[in-house]
């Protein structure tokens, strides 16, 4: 059996300024959006994701903050996205920087403390 993408929910506090954060600081996609279920479907290139509100998550577990990771196929990917998220006024971190285990990384937030952690895993061209 093979998996398809996983497709996270984003835990946040209110749906209408995340959707605006997200879509206009991250460049997603706003697929659909149910504001009176407190949830909402997104999407970039190949990655997709819903949006759930607070309402929406009571009795269902998923609380955050939480941490999505990215894997960019090269460090040039990593830095054009870091270029087009601080242009766009994104909450990064610093800018990306090579790690000693072998990821070339930086990390942005989103308004309710969500972490984008964007890396390269450089380490093949090591062996």
């Amino acid at each position: 059996m093979q998996f398809p993408p996983v497709c996270p929910e984003i835990p946040v506090a209110d749906l209408t300024r995340a959707l605006a954060y997200y879509r206009d600081q991250l460049g997603f996609m706003i697929d659909w959006s149910d504001e009176q279920l407190g949830l909402a479907g997104l999407s970039r290139g190949a990655a997709r994701v819903f949006m759930a509100s607070a309402e929406y998550r009571s009795g269902r577990g998923a609380r955050g903050p939480m941490v999505l990771w990215l894997n960019l196929a090269d460090r040039a990917e990593v830095d054009a996205l870091y270029g087009e998220w601080v242009a766009a006024g994104a909450r990064i971190a610093a800018p990306p920087e090579a790690m000693p285990f072998k990821l070339y990384e930086f990390h942005a937030q989103d308004i309710d403390g969500n972490g984008f952690r964007v890396f390269y895993d450089f380490a093949w061209e090591e062996r």
